[in-house]
This record gives structure tokens, sequence and C-alpha cells, in this order.
């Protein structure tokens, strides 16, 4: 034990600490070495595509980064006075005054030691009495930072969410996002948390990195009157090598963070998915299912985590050292020289008590710098992981854009068994032409084809006007949806021409109808507003009449009357939900209307009276229905067979009805 104490010197604990900690370094490397080999041998397919696709964005500290946050920034700060740029003034002088605070604390504390140590009261006391006196208008400095630094994170979510919803809200973009573009998979997490997450990021740095560079200047211009230019110069190569060398290692960084918000996203969504479902999950006792998804998705977002933990763990090791420590060193090494250089000029004369305080202060400021470069250095690692978040917010951009100028982006359907085929319709969303004409439906020539490419008809032409009802037809998955989702421009045309009124003049009710939040007036004009049912002279009475003709007129006193506020989806009975969706269908009065099974939940006679009366004021119909007894109600059915053909024909007495 002896021998082992004596061997267990300074210089060897030293020696044995850092060969230990190099040890668990390397062993924390291997272990997450080997975590990836075992995800690729279990065959983690979902885990590998997905880290494919985040491949797609780079995500590193270069010229391209600094694009995209200059791009996102103007968004965030439009114009040179407004009230981002008043906050952005206030936190640069609040830093200023706060970095001069801390160097007249510096020289105050420095007065105050001395003092002690020579035992004089008067000057401890005088000193002190400062102190105290300065501390309230410190702490205001610091607070109205801290203020300043809240209410810029604010506004500036609050810009970059407007503009984002002004794009993603704008025409169709949102449904064309899910249904048409398969770039993006969860929108709302890029919406809301990440975009919460890159502006307290852009901020956080902004004040991580203006702080430092404030005090490394002020540092240097007091320090190189104390000691010469020679050490904060030499402070100053650290901080570039340093720099340099760190921002190679943390490269993965910004990468890792893309992954991390990816598997976020796709986490919130499967348990966003589970309540929207529950009643069919439930029916179908599918909750173990449910639970075996929800834990595989949440393993994955677990299992990135750890890797990234380790990530992080083995360079906050590096960063300590290179940051923190060596900076330490380089500043001991450069506050020592004037001192231990005996034939220094500058402390030839001085007496113990001078060299104490000279050192004091000096050694003080030259800390505060070595800080000052620590935490430039370290941010870097934050910068890494802001160009992460600049790479997701710019993605989004770029495809609200792309959408917004009729571009998307979709695995299409290969159509190398017919090459015929593929001549005669080259498949190029939105080739074909849309005309607005009142009172007139008509495709000339239109192929009708699913956006990933799966041609369903050919070449589909027929001509409908005003006042001549369609019942369409056929079996699941022949193209029935598909047709009003192009007739809707929801779908792009893939060639030929389509005549039809504006999209304001064709309204469209599903059999699952859409309840809004709001009163149950809301639920009648929507997607009107009170001030616009206002404008257009509709008065509640004529609303209660529209309840009356779908026979839900009991409903305005059952509820509580018009301004009444209830989760509707709830409330109404699906029966009740496909009457106030007619009843929606009257107050709007399109020119044409697409009634897909929206009556299987009403009676017979109930169904009889709204066809009527929606001819009586002039809306022409297409319905989806199996129903025989609609077929009084048309004029033309049209038939598509599920293989490519279909039949376009007036209804005569003699026509073979079929249904139910």
């Amino acid at each position: 034990m002896a021998a082992y104490s004596k061997f267990l010197t300074v210089r060897h604990s030293a020696i044995v600490g850092g060969t230990a900690a190099a040890c668990a370094l390397l062993c924390l490397l291997n272990k997450r070495r080997a975590a990836a080999q075992h995800g690729k041998r279990s065959g983690k397919q979902a885990l590998q595509n997905n880290e494919k696709e985040g491949k797609k964005e780079r995500a590193m500290v270069d010229r391209l980064f600094i694009a995209r946050i200059c791009r996102i920034l103007k968004i965030m700060v439009p114009r040179a006075l407004c009230k981002e740029t008043g906050y952005l003034l206030l936190i640069a002088v609040m830093l200023v005054v706060r970095t001069y605070c801390d160097i007249w604390m510096i020289q105050n504390g420095t007065v105050i030691e001395s003092a002690i140590i020579g035992r004089s009261r008067k000057d401890f006391k005088k000193y002190l009495f400062n102190f105290i006196a300065a501390m309230p208008a410190i702490s205001l400095v610091n607070n109205f930072l801290k203020y300043g630094l809240n209410e810029l994170k604010l506004c500036f979510r609050v810009r970059l969410t407007k503009y984002l919803y002004e794009e993603y809200l704008k025409a169709y973009t949102y449904y064309k996002m899910g249904n048409l573009d398969n770039r993006i998979a969860n929108p709302d997490q890029l919406l809301t948390q990440d975009v919460e997450k890159f502006c307290n990021s852009v901020v956080d740095l902004y004040s991580n990195l203006s702080k430092p560079f404030l005090d490394i200047v002020l540092y240097i211009f007091k320090l190189t009157s104390a000691i010469g230019a020679q050490g904060p110069a030499s402070m100053m190569a650290y901080l570039i090598v340093s720099g340099f060398f760190l921002t190679r290692l943390r490269r993965p960084i910004g990468k890792m963070t893309i992954i991390e918000q990816k598997y976020e996203g796709e986490y919130r969504y499967v348990n966003s998915r589970l309540i929207t479902n529950s009643e069919e999950i439930a029916f179908y006792n599918g909750n173990l299912r449910e639970k075996q998804t929800i834990h595989r998705t949440f393993r994955k977002l677990v299992e990135h985590l750890h890797n990234f933990i380790l990530f992080r763990f083995s360079m906050g090791f590096i960063d300590t050292i290179i940051a923190k420590y060596l900076a330490t060193v380089v500043g001991y090494l450069v506050v020592s020289r004037p001192f231990l250089n005996l034939a220094d000029p500058r402390h030839q004369n001085s007496t113990h008590a001078e060299l104490l305080e000279d050192y004091y202060q000096s050694g003080r400021m030259l800390l505060r710098m070595s800080q000052a470069l620590g935490r430039i250095v370290l941010a870097g690692r934050e910068m890494t992981r802001l160009a992460g978040f600049t790479a997701r917010i710019t993605e989004l951009m770029q495809v609200l854009k792309d959408l917004n100028s009729g571009k998307y982006q979709r695995t299409m359907v290969s159509q190398e068994k017919d090459a015929d085929i593929k001549q005669a319709l080259p498949l190029i969303p939105g080739s074909g032409e849309i005309i607005n004409t009142d009172n007139l439906i008509k495709f000339d020539h239109v192929p009708l084809v699913t956006p990933n490419g799966d041609v369903l008809i050919q070449d589909l032409n027929f001509e409908v006007r005003s006042g001549a009802n369609v019942l369409i037809c056929g079996p699941n998955g022949c193209g029935k949806s598909s047709l009003f989702r192009v007739l809707g421009e929801l779908w792009p045309l893939f060639g030929g021409r389509l005549t039809k009124p504006v999209r304001g003049k064709l309204f469209y009710v599903p059999q699952r109808p859409y309840m809004t939040l709001g009163t149950l007036r809301d639920q009648v004009i929507y997607p009107d507003t009170l001030e616009d049912q206002r404008k257009k002279g509709i008065s509640d009475q004529v609303l209660k009449e529209y309840l009356d003709n779908v026979q839900l007129g009991q409903i305005l006193e059952r509820e509580g009357g018009w301004d009444s506020v209830q989760d509707w989806m709830d409330v109404l009975s699906g029966g009740e939900k496909q009457r106030m969706a007619m009843a929606r269908l009257f107050y709007h009065k399109p020119q044409f209307a697409i009634l897909d099974e929206c009556t299987s939940a009403v009676s017979v006679d109930v169904e009889g009276y709204i066809y009527s009366h929606c001819r009586k004021v002039g809306i022409t119909l297409f319905t989806v229905s199996h129903r025989k007894s609609l077929w009084k109600h048309h004029d033309f059915y049209l038939h598509m067979d599920g293989r490519g053909n279909y039949e376009f024909k007036k209804i005569t007495e003699d026509t073979v009805e079929f249904g139910s």
C-alpha cells in the first residue's frame, strides 16, 4: 500500500485519470457503434428509411446555412424600423451596459479586497456602500435583458408562424401537402414545435454570441493597456484554432437534430391518430396492436436519443477540455508573463500590495475574457443544432412555395407494362386546361389519373348543363371520388380540357360532413362568418327555414339558440349531421353540388324533399348513391366499371335501374 500511495503522486494521478477518462470515452463510442450495428442487423427498415430521408437536407454551419438563416431572418425582421428591431437594439444596449457593469464590479471588488487586506475601514465602507447602491441598477439591467430576449423570441415566432400559415392555408395547399406531395410527413410538428425551437435557438444564439464578443472587445482594450497586446492576441489565436477544430467535430449534430425532430413528429402522429380513431379501434379491440405501434415508434425515438446523448457526452468531454480548461491554461500563461519576468519595467518598483491588486484586476479580466472565448467556442455547438432546425424550416418553406405554384413531388406508379398508354399519356401534372364558365361542366378528353400516376379512365368525355342532375355509380375504387377531386381542383389535370364554374359556385357534401368549432349558426353558414351572412342579407329567420326544410327546426330550441357553442361532431347524430350539411347547401345556393352518399343516414321521404327543393332553387346535383329511390330525381347517369370503361347516358323509362 505504501508503494502504491507513493506511486500516486500528483503527476501520476493526472496520467491515470486521463487514461481512465479516455478509456471510458472509447467504451461509450464502441457502445454507440455496436448499437448502430445491432440496429442494422435487426432489420429496422423504418429507421433506415427515415435516416435516408434525413440525408436529403444538409445541416451544417456553412454558406448554405448562412443563406437559409438570412432568408428566414428577412421574414422575422421585415424592415429596418419594426418592433423586432427595437428589441434587438434593447438587447444590444443591455449587453453593452451589462459588460460595463461586469468591469465595474471587478474593479470595485478588487479595491474592496485591497481595503480588507490593507485594514482600511474607511475605504472598505466606501466601496462596499458603492456596491450596495449599484445593486438595483445592475439587477434592472439583467432583467431588462431577459425581458428583451423573451419578447424577441415571441415576436419572431409570431412573424414566422403567420408567414407559414399564410402559405399553408392558401387555397388547398394544406390538402396538397398531405395528399399530393410526400416530402413533408408531419407538417403540424414543423408548424408548432420546430418553429418555436428555431426562434428560441436564434435568439439565444444572438445573446450567447453578442455578449462574449462585447466582453472580448472591451477586455482586450483594458488588458492591452495593462499587460500589453501580446496576451489578448494569444487568446484570440487560441479562439480561432479551437473554434475551427470543434466545428469540424460537431458536424453530425445538425443531421441528428433533423432526425430527432422527425421521430418526435412520428411519435406525436401515432398518438393523435389513436385519439382520432379511438371509436373504430375500440370496436376492433385493437388496443394491443396500437400499443405495439406506439411502443415501436417510441423505441425508435429513444434509441436515437440515446445515440444523441452519447455523442453529446463525447463532444462535451472534448468541449470542456478545449473551451474551458485549456483556455484557462492559456489565460494563466498570458497573465503570468509580466509578473514572472523580473525584467519587466511595469512592476520593478511595485510594492507587494500593488502587485497583488494589479494581479487580481488583470487576472479577473483575463479570466472573464477566457470565459467569453469559451462561450463563443461552445456557441458553435448551438449553431450546429440551429442548422438542423433551419434546414427543416427551409424545407417546409420550399415545399409550400412549390405547392402554391402548382409543383409537387410524389412517387409515380410505373407504367412500363403498357407502352401504348405511356406514349399516349405522358403523366405531366397540370398539363390540362381549366376553363371557368357558368352553368356548364364539360370533360373534354380528360384522363382521370390519381396523383401517384394510376390511370383510372384514359379518356373521359361528357357535358352537363345547369338543371340536369347526374347520378354517378360504380364499384368501389372505380374513380367516383377521384372525379370529384378533379372537379373540385384538388387534384391536377393530366391532360384534356375541363370547363366548369369557379370554385365558389361548386359545393361538396360528403358522407361524413365536417362540423366546425363554433356556434350553431356557424354550422349552417360554414365557411362564412356572421359578418359574411349579414353582407349577404340573410336573416336568422331564413336560416331557420333552411333547418325546417331538412326537418331540423327543433334543434334550435333543443340546443339553446343560434349562439349556443357545443362540440357538434359529438352532439349531432349521423343523420342530423347529414341534414345540417344539406341546410348548409341551401344557404350557399351554388350552381352545382356534389353529393357523395350524403343522405345514407336520412329517411327516404326527407331525402326526396331535399332533392325536390334543390331542383326548385336551381341547384344542379352530381350524386353518388346506390339507392334506387334516387333515380327519379336525376336526368343522366354516369356508370364506371372499375376497369377503365364508363357509360354516360340519359335516364329514360327504358333505363335499367341498379342499386338497392
